[in-house]
C-alpha cells in the first residue's frame, strides 16, 4: 500500500477522532480506513492508535508520529502547490519549542501577534527546560540559548543573553555589597539548578574561566521564582539577562561583580533541514526573527544602561 496514502488516512482519523469520520472525509470505506491504519502499524511495529467501542485515542507512538506525519504532507502539497506556480500562502499548524521563561517573556507573544497577521496558521507552543528533538517531536523551530553542537539543523543567530548576579538595593544596604566572587560566600545565596550546576558560580577572572563553590540557602529549579525572591530583599542570586530587563529598568534589583560576568550565551533559531521551506515557517522566520533580535538588544541595553551595584556604593 501507498506510505502517502497510509500517512493521509493517520492523519485524518487522528484529527477526526474515528474511522469512520476519517472515512467520510477522504471519500474511503471503513475497510479501506481499517488496511491503511493496519499496514502503517505493520510497517512501523507499533500500534498508532488505541481502539474502543467508544473512541479511538493516540498512542505515544501515535502521538510522536503525527507531527511530523503532518509536516511530510503539507511539503508535498506545496511541493506540489510551486510546481504548477500557485501561491505560496502559508497555512497549516506550526509547532515552535523554547524554554519556559524564554517562551512567557518573548516568543509566545510574537505568535500570537504571528497568527493575528496570518489567519489559516495555527500554532503548537513547546515550553520546556530541555533540548528538544526537533524531527522526532514534529517541532518545526526552536529557539536555543546555548553553544550550538555540530548537528544537521540549520541555525539563524538572533543575538545574545548574559549571565548577571542580581540583588535588590535594599539587601545590598542591609548586607553590603561584595566587591570579589569570594565575597558570595559571606552573603546570603538563592541558588537556581538550571543556571548553577551542583551549586557553582561560574566567572572570568583576567579572561580566565574560574567557579566558585556556594552553598545556597535556598535552591529552586525555576528562574522567576528566584527572581522574585531577590526582589523581596532574601539574597543574590544568579539571572540571564532578559529575565531581569523590566526589574533593572524599574532598579527593583541591580548588578554585581559585572567586571567578573562570564561569556555572552548565544541566542539561535534553529529548525530541521529540509528540500524547501514550508510557507508557514518561511513567514514566521521572517516575522520572529527581527522581534527577537530587538527583545535581546534592549534586554542587553538594559543591562549596560544601569542597575550596576556600584552605583550604590
Amino acid at each position: 500500500m501507498d506510505r502517502l496514502h497510509e500517512l493521509q488516512v493517520f492523519v485524518a482519523v487522528a484529527e477526526s477522532g474515528g474511522f469512520a469520520k476519517a472515512g467520510k472525509r477522504l471519500r474511503l470505506s471503513p475497510p479501506a480506513v481499517t488496511r491503511a491504519v493496519a499496514a502503517l502499524e505493520e510497517r512501523l511495529g507499533a500500534r498508532v492508535f488505541q481502539r474502543t467501542t467508544r473512541r479511538v485515542s493516540l498512542t505515544e507512538v501515535g502521538a510522536r508520529f503525527l507531527e511530523s506525519s503532518r509536516r511530510i504532507l503539507e511539503e508535498i502539497e506545496q511541493a506540489e502547490r510551486e510546481a504548477v506556480g500557485e501561491g505560496a500562502e502559508p497555512r497549516g499548524r506550526l509547532t515552535v519549542s523554547a524554554s519556559m521563561t524564554f517562551g512567557r517573556a518573548a516568543l509566545t507573544p510574537i505568535v500570537c501577534d504571528f497568527l493575528a497577521a496570518h489567519p489559516r496558521v495555527s500554532a503548537r507552543v513547546m515550553l520546556v527546560d530541555r533540548v528538544t528533538d526537533l524531527v522526532a517531536e514534529g517541532i518545526d523551530l526552536a529557539v536555543r540559548i546555548a553553544p550550538l553542537p555540530d548537528s544537521t539543523l540549520i541555525a539563524r543567530r538572533l543575538g545574545e543573553v548574559r549571565r548577571v548576579l542580581i540583588a535588590s538595593p535594599r539587601y545590598l544596604k542591609r548586607r553590603g555589597t561584595p566587591r570579589a566572587p569570594q565575597d558570595l560566600r559571606d552573603h546570603t545565596f538563592i541558588g537556581v539548578t538550571g543556571l548553577m550546576p551542583n551549586a557553582e558560580y561560574r566567572y572570568l577572572d583576567g579572561g580566565k574561566s574560574k567557579s566558585l563553590s556556594l552553598i545556597p540557602r535556598m535552591e529552586v529549579d525555576d528562574s522567576l521564582a528566584a527572581i522574585h525572591a531577590v526582589e523581596a530583599g532574601h539574597g543574590i542570586s544568579v539571572a540571564l539577562s532578559y529575565q531581569v530587563a523590566r526589574q533593572l529598568r524599574s532598579r527593583r534589583v541591580v548588578t554585581l561583580l559585572d567586571c567578573f560576568a562570564p561569556a555572552p550565551v548565544p541566542v539561535h533559531l534553529v529548525y530541521p533541514q529540509s528540500p524547501f521551506l514550508a510557507p508557514k515557517l518561511r513567514a514566521f522566520i521572517d516575522f520572529a526573527a527581527p522581534r527577537l533580535q530587538a527583545f535581546l538588544r534592549e534586554a542587553n541595553l538594559d543591562l549596560r544602561g544601569g542597575g550596576q551595584a556600584s552605583m550604590l556604593a
